[in-house]
């Protein structure tokens, strides 16, 4: 029987077919789901922040708050379980922009930021973005299906999207 397991904020979980691994609140985060579709090893690290370097030293030992460190466990999580680095393909979703700040503003940017540093992650660690639904100005909740793939975004107002 398939379990859902959830994650909150700067929390991050990697699992096997037929279970679902979750997140509420997409909001300016970013979920990264990563999934090796030989094992049905998935795994998905909900993002707060984009570049643990620029929080002062000891500030956080939480690697799954900032995108460049989370990522990086993640694929480092999954691989230990025993996916294939080759067979990895991500989908990302989140970074909203929630709230209307003038000018160019960093907090009203963050949505942006955590999407572009996701996205740069990925790349430098050869990991093929297969799936995207990042901006906008709502919130999303995601579901990662082990069993196939599937990465399942639900936003209030706005009809259920799959990637």
């Amino acid at each position: 029987m398939a379990e859902t397991i959830k994650i909150g904020i700067a929390d991050i979980a990697v699992s096997k077919a037929p279970n679902v691994i979750t997140t509420l609140g997409l909001g300016s985060c970013i979920g990264i789901a990563m999934y090796d579709p030989q094992t049905k090893i998935g795994g998905l690290v909900h993002v707060m922040l984009p570049d643990s370097t620029k929080i002062r030293a000891g500030a956080s030992a939480n690697a799954a708050k900032f995108a460049d460190t989370g990522i990086q466990q993640l694929l480092d999580m999954m691989l230990k379980a025993g996916a294939s680095k080759a067979r990895i393909t991500a989908k990302i979703a989140g970074g909203a922009k929630m709230f209307a700040v003038g000018g160019t503003s960093d907090v009203g940017n963050v949505g942006d930021r955590n999407a572009e540093a996701s996205r740069a992650k990925l790349k430098q660690l050869g990991i093929r973005i297969v799936g995207d639904d990042c901006g906008a100005n709502y919130g999303r909740t995601v579901e990662l299906h082990c069993d196939d793939g599937k990465y399942v975004i639900k936003a209030v107002g706005k009809p259920l999207r799959t990637l």
